[in-house]
């Protein structure tokens, strides 16, 4: 990103990279496609979020679409992922360690019942898993080390719950930009269990 704002209208969904925001005649054009291609924007839902590093803060004005200003927010909920004006990811981190700890007590129920090992293992891998590292290429390298010790004390948790040690949150993202790179020609190795890529 560079060191300039960048305006997401994520209502409908676009960008502007831009330094002063988007130009009228943008949002105007934006507007007119939408009207030619039958799409109805709603003002009211549409909500703007600005990114902005600088360290000296400025007010920027809202877009305005059809006479109605669009509401400016500092987070906001994109398929499943908290994005925030400064993407520090604290209040995905937040989501993801609240939404884990309901799950973290059906685990405990499960293991109360004498489940097998196996079974709780699969039970994590499904229900936890899935939303510990939901999307974390790209919040999984950004976490401030508050963070990432919180998300990492709930797979420890649940670890000892399952009863085997599981996979950090650095370690999954670490695998998951590997399996993202990796090329046809890549050799899988399978050393002790654990799946080693060569060359990533």
């Amino acid at each position: 990103l560079t060191p300039s704002p960048e305006w997401m209208n994520l209502g409908p969904s676009w960008v502007f990279q831009q330094s002063r925001g988007p130009k009228p005649e943008e949002v105007n054009s934006f507007v007119g496609w939408c009207d030619a291609n039958f799409l109805q924007l709603n003002v009211g839902k549409t909500q703007e979020l600005v990114i902005d590093f600088r360290k000296k803060k400025q007010t920027f004005s809202p877009v305005v679409i059809k006479g109605q200003p669009v509401e400016i927010v500092e987070t906001y909920k994109y398929l499943g992922v908290y994005l925030d004006d400064k993407l520090n990811w604290k209040r995905n981190s937040d989501a993801v360690v609240k939404k884990a700890q309901s799950r973290l007590f059906f685990l405990r129920k499960l293991r109360s019942f004498d489940i097998s090992r196996r079974l709780l293992n699969v039970f994590y891998q499904g229900i936890m898993a899935s939303v510990l590292f939901y999307a974390v290429l790209c919040w999984g390298r950004s976490l401030t080390a508050e963070d990432k010790n919180r998300i990492n004390k709930m797979i420890k948790k649940s670890g000892s719950v399952v009863g085997q040690s599981l996979d950090s949150v650095g370690g999954v993202n670490l695998r998951q930009l590997c399996l993202w790179r990796i090329t046809p020609f890549t050799r899988f190795l399978r050393i002790s269990g654990a799946l080693l890529v060569d060359e990533c």
